[in-house]
């Protein structure tokens, strides 16, 4: 048994089920397709399940493959064992009603004693308890000694989840005190308790259909389903304890290490450290590559709790500054040989991982210093149970993730309400999802509606029309009908259509559905399970279903659509091009109005980014460019330099659009040559979320229709101003500006001259509180800039006074207190004064001990508040 490397061990794998007329499929995204069940992709068969139910047909029916995998249910104890971790990759061969037990265990014995050369003597095989024919053929067939075969029950070794296929599995554990040894099942699985004794690969034997309450049939068709982790294949070969000791993994906990200055192995505390970042960092860096961003919500929540948590043990080895981003150069040069997209996206991936670590950085320092005062405030009342309002208020306010809030009060012995936190939670996004609705409204119709018909033929790359289709459905309220009457709204299903089917960013056509004398007009299309939808209202006559009719797309709308589609393929190229290869589509819409386009980047377009994509854009549609449509293998794509969406997944045959320099994934329709684009304009650029950016443009017509609108402002905006000279607006609007401001300066200075007037009385008619002078008094207009003023004048006072003045303007107002430095030493505190002062009126407020501002919550009670003062002032001053 030679030590072998990680990748070599992968490579050797592949290889040799590739040698037994396996099909090697590349590893899907982390992010599962069509599978609503999981969030990530955790295991080599989940990409697969289609395969297994029947749902699609493998390419093979042997696979073979090494698929990426994250679970999650353990975070908090990634570290603090060498035993747990996020990321690994699940080797594994499967059969689809080909090869079954004989093959399956004749294959994993010769990889792993020919092949690998682990001696047989170190091996242990497990069984289902009444499995008899796994027991026979490892016993005659391999020649495995009858007392190194262990029975085991069906919670080691059988595989079901609730109905459906499943069946017995049988394990190969690999021995890592020495070969040889006698164990019973007792002294099996206790050695297997202490790790002396590890799984290495289970062979499921599918061949049983469960109804889910405990009765099997046996299957017709059998399948094998076989999984082997290969970090922990690689601690066998490598003769290491646990994964971290793994070269490919060691490489990046070297990394880790250089950059903190301290050493693995040496300290315990910062081991668990080094361990939560190493894991973390591959676990991120492979999500970031197959698309996942950052957010609060799904698997971009994952995605930002375990950078943060990485990005906190850095701050406790000492590392201070952003340094993920160096690291997961690491992560992708160990793991680019089998996902070369790591490299191709590594300024994408380093730059999402720095701008998540830099806004973490931002609130983990203000979180830290609420949740020790928190903490120390529990220790001196002899408590350990932080309340779940202050762990809501960490996150809620200040961005502080309740995961490390918990972690962080684990380690001080402090549990946390965690029941009151999902309380609050529960009920802020209740609140959020009822004012989404009240914006949003509701839809009439969606795609849930399931046909039993043949899947659309779809014309309308070519077409703008088609004869003599036939009404496949007819749809009323969610339920089929055989036919529809003016006045009435329905969904048609037609055998072909010219009729787009909203998709990848591309609004639904519109237009009429007619067989002469009867018609519907169609206000929108969509397509569920390959059936396009016309969501239409009967204008005319009555339709049926088994009339053949002619399909008629809004002409004109729908060339505006392809200009807007094609021109978002430009964009995206001349974004690259001005701001870097990390931008990529992260959204788009696009119909006969606009093109909205929405990508990743980290800062606000410059004026000057704006005008240069936007020369880009132009330039191309001038050059009369040809625009390209061309299916074919999606291989061939990649080495045309395609761009692909992020996340998506592609079948073996793409269509591809060129136009130029432009080469993308797509299967939307688009004009024939960018000349037909005619112009393009920019008309916003803004920010989305963290790390997105929106651009909305126009082209064409549209253009001309922004540029009409800016003709209408500027005639109009010259009309007010009584100008007869268009050129002349700029500087009669500065002229006009500058008049304002100096009339503004005037009024303020003649409100500042009232206010002080009356302040002055106010000084004359001052309560005397403990010595000290106390002035309240309410301000209709004052601003909080003038109450400051007022104040400022009081402070410089060289005696012992308190003021509090009320500006009231509409139903807005603000408390402002100050105090003296005399006052101050006799307790006065202008933040506490001003906070009570507030809470008479609901409002909320504090500051400073010499000057603090709140905010008046019930105008009506502004009155009480000031009357309140001086018996507020008693309560404070000596």
């Amino acid at each position: 048994m030679q030590w072998t490397g990680l990748n070599e061990l992968r490579e050797k794998y592949l290889s040799f089920f590739e040698s037994k007329d396996h099909t090697r499929m590349a590893s899907a995204s982390l992010v599962p397709q069509g599978d609503k069940s999981l969030l990530l992709i955790n295991s080599g068969m989940a990409p697969l399940k289609k395969y297994f139910l029947g749902q699609a047909v493998p390419p093979n029916v042997r696979v073979t493959t090494c698929q990426k995998c994250i679970r999650t249910p353990d975070i908090e104890s990634v570290g603090k064992t060498a035993r747990h971790g996020t990321y690994f990759e699940m080797l594994g061969n499967f059969s689809f009603g080909d090869y079954f037990k004989t093959e399956a265990v004749a294959w994993a014995w010769e990889f792993l004693t020919k092949t690998l050369e682990i001696p047989a003597d170190r091996l242990w095989i497990t069984i289902y308890e009444s499995d008899d024919e796994a027991e026979q053929i490892w016993e005659n067939n391999i020649g495995i000694p009858h007392d190194r075969i262990i029975r085991l029950g069906k919670k080691d070794n059988f595989w079901e989840h609730g109905s459906g296929p499943c069946g017995p599995c049988s394990e190969i554990h690999f021995d890592r005190v020495g070969g040889g040894r006698k164990l019973d099942r007792a002294g099996f699985e206790a050695e297997g308790d202490k790790d002396n004794i590890i799984e290495i690969w289970n062979l499921v034997f599918s061949q049983f259909d469960s109804d889910g309450n405990g009765n099997y049939a046996e299957m017709k068709s059998k399948n094998i389903d076989t999984g082997m982790g290969l970090e922990r294949l690689a601690c066998v070969m490598q003769g290491v304890d646990n994964i971290f000791e793994v070269d490919t993994v060691q490489n990046i906990m070297k990394h880790i290490s250089s950059i903190a200055g301290v050493s693995y192995k040496t300290d315990a505390k910062t081991d668990v450290s080094l361990r939560v970042i190493t894991d973390h960092i591959r676990s991120t860096t492979l999500m970031v590559g197959d698309g996942i961003m950052p957010s609060n919500e799904g698997r971009g929540y994952v995605l930002r709790r375990l950078l943060r948590r990485a990005a906190r043990h850095g701050r406790l080895l000492g590392i201070t500054r952003p340094f993920l981003c160096e690291v997961c150069d690491t992560v992708i040069n160990e793991n680019s040989g089998a996902y070369p997209e790591l490299a191709e996206k590594r300024d994408y991936i380093k730059k999402i991982i720095g701008v998540e670590e830099e806004a973490f950085a931002k609130t983990v320092d203000k979180g830290t210093e609420l949740l020790n005062g928190f903490t120390a405030a529990l220790a001196e009342q002899g408590k350990n149970i932080l309340s779940g309002d202050d762990a809501f208020k960490l996150s809620d306010t200040y961005g502080f993730p309740i995961d490390l809030t918990i972690e962080i009060c684990e380690e001080k012995g402090i549990t946390v309400d965690s029941e009151r936190f999902k309380e609050l939670a529960q009920e802020q996004r209740a609140k959020a999802k009822a004012d989404h609705l009240a914006k949003a409204g509701s839809s009439w119709a969606d795609n849930s509606i399931k046909v039993n018909a043949p899947k659309t033929e779809f014309t309308g790359y070519t077409d703008f029309a088609a004869e003599d289709a036939k009404i496949l459905a007819i749809y009323k309220d969610g339920v089929e009908a055989d036919s529809a009457n003016e006045g009435e709204d329905v969904v048609i299903v037609l055998d072909k259509t010219p009729f787009y089917a909203e998709s990848g960013g591309q609004t639904g056509d519109t237009g009429v559905i007619s067989d002469g004398s009867n018609s519907a007009a169609v206000a929108d299309t969509i397509k569920s399970e390959g059936h396009f939808l016309h969501i239409a209202s009967i204008t005319e006559g009555t339709l049926s279903k088994g009339g053949t009719v002619d399909a008629v797309i809004d002409a004109e709308r729908r060339m505006a659509i392809m200009r807007n589609h094609t021109t978002a393929h430009l964009l995206q190229y001349a974004l690259r091009q001005v701001l870097g290869d990390h931008v990529h589509q992260a959204g788009q819409l696009v119909n006969d109005k606009a093109c909205r386009f929405d990508f990743n980047h980290f800062s606000a377009m410059t004026a000057e980014e704006i005008a240069k994509v936007e020369e880009l854009v132009n330039a191309e549609i001038m050059k009369a460019v040809p625009v390209t449509m061309v299916e074919m293998p999606i291989e061939e794509a990649k080495k045309l330099g395609a761009m692909a969406l992020f996340g998506e997944k592609y079948g073996d045959t793409v269509r591809v659009v060129t136009a130029d320099k432009s080469v993308e994934f797509c299967g939307g329709t688009h004009v024939s040559n960018t000349s037909q684009i005619g112009l393009f304009k920019i008309a916003s650029e803004s920010s989305v979320a963290a790390g997105v950016r929106r651009i909305e443009a126009v082209t064409g017509t549209g253009v001309l229709e922004m540029l009409n609108d800016y003709k209408n402002t500027i005639i109009r905006s010259a009309k007010a101003l009584k100008l007869a000279n268009l050129s002349e607006l700029p500087e009669k609007c500065a002229a006009v500006s500058a008049e304002l401001k100096e009339k503004e300066k005037a009024l303020e200075s003649l409100n500042q001259q009232a206010a002080n007037a009356k302040a002055a009385a106010m000084f004359d008619n001052a309560v005397d509180v403990c010595g000290i002078k106390v002035v309240s008094a309410r301000m209709d207009g004052a601003s909080p800039d003038a109450l400051r003023k007022m104040g400022d004048s009081v402070k410089d006072k060289n005696e012992e006074m308190i003021a509090l003045f009320a500006g009231v303007n509409g139903e807005k107002g603000t408390l402002y207190c100050v105090c003296t430095a005399s006052a101050l030493k006799k307790g006065a505190h202008a933040g506490k004064l001003v906070q009570k002062a507030a809470a008479v009126t609901g409002g909320k407020g504090g500051g400073r001990p010499d000057s603090a501002m709140a905010g008046i919550g019930d105008i009506s009670k502004a009155d009480e508040a000031v009357k309140a003062f001086a018996a507020i002032v008693e309560e404070f001053v000596k």
